[in-house]
């Protein structure tokens, strides 16, 4: 082990070059996922402005809350020599490679010390506070050689590798179902949902409340925002957040949740799950748009009820369900095994750097 500042083995928001007015790929903050290694998409736009990278450079928020919600990805989406851009809001980690391994280093910053060390620098108004670049370039690093690098990242870059595997082969399942879905139906109408039926309002479940368990507990975020012990929902599920800026997210869980801020439908309601998850997938716009409140939106069921749609033929919907239930029970079980692969991935990343 030789001990490092990690400003010594890296460089920080390298100095690259793009010409303004070009077209160029442009990964924004909202491409990169929470706690996700791989970034899963971009844009092309004109430059005016932001840090530039290359592949084998890692992204990290440098804002709250986007970087206590684990907004730090590796890039290797673009081809060789090419330089993209994004936000002004990342700070860009590039490996000095005769020292430390590129997919190291990116290890490294996802640890939960080093994340700790960048998140109590963070200084500035409140809603507005940035990682502080003194702080983390003087953050203390023992680091093994190469070749131990090599060993102690290999088996996270295969957790990560079959994880992204699985999220493109979901991405893949769900798109099959959706064409399946076209083909089947035309779903403009002049019917409100609510002919059909309405969610059901979910149940809040203030913090305090909360009891440590497996149960996610679906409020107004993209995540979940605890995990409880008991559910208050049948499975598979959907659910519609109620308030905040996702308010009317659409998301289908493979479990039983705790409906809290948010609207639900499962079995309770209609047992073709499946069939009005597509739709509401293909309204998700509308959805949003139905946002009501200034300060704080919201989505009700009724705003889901007053979606158009066209009659329906309740034979053929229910068809159409039992044809794409294989493909969600295997949307499912990928999300479950990723799962398993981030607590397994999050030991091994306590166990080689907990020393650090």
């Amino acid at each position: 082990m030789t001990k490092y500042k990690l400003g010594e083995i890296i460089e920080l928001n390298p100095r690259e070059s793009i010409k303004k007015g070009n077209i160029t790929r442009k990964i924004a903050m909202d491409d990169l996922g929470e706690f996700k290694r791989d970034i899963e998409s971009y844009s092309y736009s004109e430059y005016k402005g932001g840090t530039k990278f290359r592949n084998y450079d890692t992204l990290m928020a440098r804002i709250t809350p986007c970087l206590e919600n684990g907004k730090t990805s590796f890039v290797n989406i673009l081809e060789e020599n090419e330089v993209a851009f994004g936000s002004t809001e990342y700070f860009v980690f590039r490996a000095k490679q005769d020292i430390i391994n590129p997919y190291y280093l990116y290890y490294l910053v996802t640890t939960d010390k080093f994340r700790e060390v960048a998140i109590k620098s963070m200084s500035g108004t409140s809603g507005r506070q940035r990682v502080q670049k003194d702080q983390i370039l003087d953050f203390s690093v023992d680091l093994p050689s190469l070749e131990d690098q090599e060993k102690i990242m290999k088996p996270l870059k295969l957790i990560d590798d079959k994880i992204s595997l699985n999220t493109k082969l979901n991405t893949n399942l769900f798109e099959l179902a959706n064409i399946i879905f076209q083909q089947s139906f035309n779903c403009n109408g002049n019917i409100p949902l609510s002919h059909y039926f309405l969610p059901k309002r979910g149940k809040n479940l203030l913090k305090k409340n909360v009891e440590p368990g497996a149960v996610p507990v679906v409020a107004g975020g993209l995540k979940p925002a605890a995990y409880h012990n008991i559910s208050n929902t049948e499975t598979p599920v959907i659910t519609i957040s109620a308030s905040g800026a996702n308010a009317g997210y659409v998301q289908i869980w493979g479990q039983k949740v705790w409906s809290s801020d948010s609207s639900y439908i499962d079995s309770s309601i209609t047992d073709n799950i499946y069939f009005w998850y597509i739709f509401l997938k293909s309204r998700q716009k509308q959805i949003f748009d139905a946002q009501t409140g200034s300060a704080q939106p919201h989505i009700y069921p009724k705003h889901i009820g007053n979606l158009l749609i066209s009659e329906l033929d309740e034979e053929q919907v229910q068809s159409f369900n039992k044809k794409v239930t294989p493909i969600f029970e295997k949307i499912f079980q990928n999300q479950k095994n990723n799962s398993v692969m981030e607590d397994v991935k999050n030991s091994l990343l306590y166990k080689f750097f907990n020393d650090y």
